[in-house]
Order: C-alpha cells, then structure tokens, then sequence
C-alpha cells in the first residue's frame, strides 16, 4: 500500500509539473533534433576541451538540461535505429553498419511515423543509415519531406558516385537531386526552408524536423581555410580537419537557432542535440587514446608535444564498449515547457528514452500494442521524481557481424558499475577512465548485472537468426536498386566504400547474397552492373549470371559492355540472390550494383 501511494505521488507531481508547462505552452511544441556523427563527448568546447571552437554549442549547454550519463550504440546506425524507434537496436535488426544488418526491420514503428500521424509535418535532412531501398528508406519510414545521402557516409557505395562533401547530389524524396554547397551547409539549408514552409502552411502545422550530419564523419574533406587556425595552435591532421567540420556544423546550428528566435519560434520548439557514438578522431594521434602502437586503449593524455585530443577522461573511442565508445553528449532544451536551464542530470540515460518523452512533451499517440525498451523523462528532468533511473541497468554492445555473438564487446552498466565483456567490472565514479579491473573484489556486482544481461539477451536475441529481406516486385515499388554494401558475406568482407582497392573502385573479387522478398510472382529483369548504372563502366567479364533461390540463368556478354540483363520467372516469398562477373581468367566477383524490375 505504501509503495502504491508512493507511485501516486510521484505521478501526480510529474501530471502537475507537466501540465503546468503545458498550460503556458500557445500550441504543441515543434522539435528539431540535430544528432552528428562521429562526435564524442570531448568534441565540444563546453565539455572542457580547450583547443576546440564551439560557441554555438556552448551557449546551448548553457540554455539547456544537460544529460550527462547519455549513452548510444557505439556506432551509426545502432544509435539510430534506437533512436527512432525507442527501442534496442538489436531488436529492430540493426546491429552493424553494412552486410545488410543496418535495415530498420519493417514491422517497426518510427518516430517520424508516430508523428506524422499525430498531425506534425516531418522532414529530416543528412544521414538516414537505416535502409535505401522500399519500403526502408525516410520517405516510406514516416517523412514527408527528405534530403538526405545514401549508405553510412558520403563516398560509400551506396551514395551517389562521385560525392565528396561539395556540390554533392542526394536524394530528395527518393530522387537524385544536385547541390550545391558544402554537406553540412546543404542539409541545414534546406532544414530551415522545411522550418519556413511548415510556418507558411495554412494554420502553421506543426513540424518534426531531424538533421543528422555526415559530418564529422571520414573522409575528413574541409574548406581548408576552417582547418587552418587548428593546425596554426597544433592540432595534428587529421584531427585539424575533424574539429573544422566541428566547428562548421556549430555555426550552422548557431545560425538555425538566431533563425528560430527571429520567427518567434524558440519557446516553443523542443531541440535537442547528441551525438551518434564516442570521438571517430579527436582522441589521440590516430583518433585512438594512447594510439594503436602502444597496444593499449587508455584515455588520452596531452602532455605530449602536440595536441593529443581530448576525451573528457573517458577510456576508448568509437566503436568500443568502453565509455568513450558510447558516454555522448544530449542537451534539450525548450523554453516554453519550462524545462530546467544551465542543469545537469546525472541518471543513467540512452537514446531510446528520448522517443517516449517526445511523445509526452508533444502529445502525441503511442500506440498501445507498442513496446518500447525508453522511459519517458519528464519527471527526471525536472526534478519531479528519479524513479526509475536510480537503480536503471542498461545493455551496450558492439556486435557488428553477421550474426550477433553473446557477451561480444559489451558493457552492462548499472549506476557506476560497468561489466565489461562479462569479466571486467569498473566503477565508474572511482575510475572514470576504466584503468582498474575490480571484478575479483565484488562477486556480488557481477552476478547482479549477469543475471540483467541473461534476461535481456534472451529478451532481445529471438530474431537474431532471421534477415531483414530487400523487397523486390512491390506494386508500390516495382523496380529497386540493389548495392553491395548490403550483401551478407560471402567473402571475407564486402566493398562498402567507393575508392581504395577494397572499394568497388578496386574492383575486389568479392561477393555476397542479397537477402530479398520477392512481393509477387512474376517475370523480373536483373540489370548487373560494375559501377551505378548511369556510370557506364565496363563489366570487364566475359559472362554474367544470376542466381535467386533454386533459380539461376548465365549468359555470355562483351567484356566492354557496362549492363548485364537476364530475366527470370519468379515465385514469391523470402530467399537468397547471388550475382556473378566471371572474369577471362576464371576469377569471379559479384555485380556491386544491381537494378530489379518487376516486368510482369
């Protein structure tokens, strides 16, 4: 009975505090949500790095509630994936970047999804990462207005061939379109005419605007003269070039918020800004603490000759489930719901929490039959109540292999417990930069938090086993492009860059298998290519085939011929297809991209 009233309590006080704010609010707030990548939390000038130039930033820091003990996936599409859907990653089918693993599965429920429905204008502009084929791109994912570039990163082989950060071209609403400009400056561009059209539509809708930056993504391409200030204090390349493109996406954001408060829009939009995984480059001589040749990966120290980085005394880096691969900055703030200012909270708090809190702040309907792995943070950001965070434990991991592995890279962290790969154990508060293994001296702790991890796993691995197909043949959607970043691996890796040898530009003699829905029965025309279509590119192979299921056809083609077309009758449903460039030599490889057409 006590704890019954309690629970009351707590939320009756949190309804109140809420209500209050709403109350004072005119209308349902707009969100900008601004998340880049490859930024960790020692990036920001805020968080104590001396070297780096983030005004913008660090007057945001100032206005907002900082979350301070925020934690993502240690890379991309991971944090991504959970970001959108308020859930693990692993459980929506996204555990790596490539092979296919980075397609948000299709019976998931998006955040742009939940809003478009609740009556707000969506429209997100940079780096999706969750599927560029239908029905997994943006556009079919709830937004209604998207510019954005394919795959992980410009210059992957997914992206329109040939981008490089300047006058690139992305695909608007599906469609190639050429720009103008630098990256950065292009997709905050066109968030801020999203922001003007939304304002200019007949009774002002409201809008969920998402900028998610390449930058500072490799490779690190920069106006060199923004490089120039940081390689005149000492900064080695190529981190002089990361903490340009840092100090590009911060003048951007300032300029998106003068924007916001010269149409009166401020108080009432709700913007928040994160990071999608721990430093890619600002750490370290090669982005790496300690770097790779000391054979340790310990915190970053500057007492070098140079700037060394900083990591905000955080072991590892992206990619790692040490702290630094997935502690990120999260700053929120909104005005008009009385959200607390220049405040710290410093609760065990992750991506997935920020979609059920929007969801509250915004008024907007969740879906009853909808479970997700997020709390709402309204009470814990005001101070109303902690409950449920005091004693919170969350699972991080690092799989990125076909099939994910128990224990592999993972952190399971509890306050300022941290279990490592279920042997290590820090504590955080006394060692913020994991140096001490202390698993021997509490038994205890580590039981506690195995036992988490067994429940979660056997919570979130039930699909582990299954693909998330590529649909061919959709009535809404009859013809699909297919690209080698999301073959499952049938060599040891796959292209999923452009250039270098192992890009597709090196022609590497690799291959792998598309896994693929065909949606209806019917005859479909395979076009094999070595490069996208529009390239031309010699196949340089004297015979191409196909083969999908228990079907195959090969036929014989010029070696000087950029286009391989074979045609096949096909049933429906889920399998496997394969594509092969059989060179004169008898080496084969697979076509890196493939166009599918449903012709009847």
């Amino acid at each position: 009975m006590k704890r019954f009233l309690s629970l009351l309590v707590v939320a009756l006080a949190a309804a109140f505090s809420s209500s209050l704010a709403a109350a004072e609010t005119s209308k349902r707030p707009n969100v900008l949500l601004i998340i880049t990548d490859d930024q960790g939390y020692g990036d920001i000038g805020a968080h104590g790095n001396t070297m780096i130039e983030t005004p913008s930033l660090n007057a945001l820091a100032k206005q907002a509630t900082r979350l301070t003990n925020f934690h993502v996936d240690p890379t991309c599409a991971e944090t991504r994936s959970a970001l959108m859907t308020g859930r693990y990653s692993c459980r929506t089918g996204v555990w790596h970047t490539i092979m296919g693993r980075s397609i948000l599965r299709r019976d998931e429920t998006t955040m742009p999804q939940l809003f478009s429905s609740g009556g707000y204008r969506t429209g997100m502009f940079g780096k999706w990462h969750l599927g560029d084929s239908y029905p997994y791109r943006p556009m079919d994912r709830g937004f209604g207005e998207s510019l954005v570039i394919a795959g992980g990163g410009v210059g992957q082989s997914p992206d329109h061939w040939g981008n490089d950060y300047f006058d690139d071209t992305y695909l608007r609403n599906g469609q190639p379109e050429a720009q103008k400009g630098y990256c950065t400056d292009v997709f905050f561009q066109n968030a801020k005419a999203f922001i003007e059209q939304s304002q200019a539509s007949s009774g002002k809708q409201p809008f969920f605007c998402y900028i998610a930056t390449n930058a500072p993504h490799a490779p690190y391409n920069v106006d060199p003269q923004l490089a120039e200030p940081y390689l005149k204090k000492g900064v080695p390349q190529p981190m002089a070039n990361f903490y340009a493109m840092i100090s590009n996406i911060d003048e951007n954001i300032g300029k998106l918020l003068a924007f916001l408060d010269e149409r009166k829009l401020s108080d009432d939009t709700i913007v928040i800004f994160m990071t999608d995984n721990g430093t890619a480059e600002g750490a370290g001589r090669s982005g790496r603490p300690g770097g790779k040749a000391k054979g340790k990966n310990l915190p970053a120290t500057t007492d070098e000759p140079k700037w060394n980085g900083y990591t905000a005394g955080m072991r590892a880096q992206k990619g790692s489930q040490y702290e630094g691969g997935h502690r990120v900055p999260c700053f929120i703030r909104w005005p008009g719901g009385k959200l607390p200012v220049d405040h710290e909270v410093k609760q065990l708090t992750a991506h997935f929490d920020l979609l059920p809190s929007l969801l509250k702040w915004c008024d907007v309907e969740k879906p009853a039959a909808l479970e997700l792995d997020g709390q709402p943070l309204d009470a814990l950001v005001r101070g109303a109540s902690t409950y449920g965070f005091d004693d919170r434990t969350i699972v991080v991991h690092s799989q990125r292999v076909e099939f994910p592995e128990k224990h592999r890279k993972t952190a399971v962290m509890n306050g300022p417990w941290r279990l490592i790969d279920n042997t290590e154990l820090y504590n955080i508060a006394d060692d913020p930069g994991q140096t001490k293994n202390i698993a021997a001296e509490h038994p205890a702790e580590i039981e506690k938090l195995r036992k988490f991890y067994e429940s979660w796993w056997g919570s979130v691995s039930t699909k582990f086993d299954q693909y998330v197909p590529l649909v061919l043949g959709a009535e809404a959607c009859p013809s699909v492009d297919l690209c080698c970043h999301d073959w499952h691996p049938g060599t040891e890796s796959i292209p999923w860059n452009q250039s270098g040898q192992i890009g597709v530009a090196g022609d590497p003699l690799q291959n792998g298998f598309w896994a693929v829905d065909v949606a209806r029965p019917g005859t479909y025309r395979f076009l094999l290519h070595s490069r996208p279509a529009w390239v031309k590119e010699p196949l340089k192979a004297t015979r191409a085939k196909v083969k999908i299921g228990e079907l195959e056809k090969e036929i014989t083609i010029d070696p000087q011929t950029h286009e391989a077309v074979i045609e096949l009758e096909l049933p429906a449903g889920e399998t496997k297809l394969w594509t092969y460039l059989e060179h004169e030599n008898g080496k084969s490889r697979g076509a890196y991209y493939v166009t599918v057409e449903r012709v009847k």
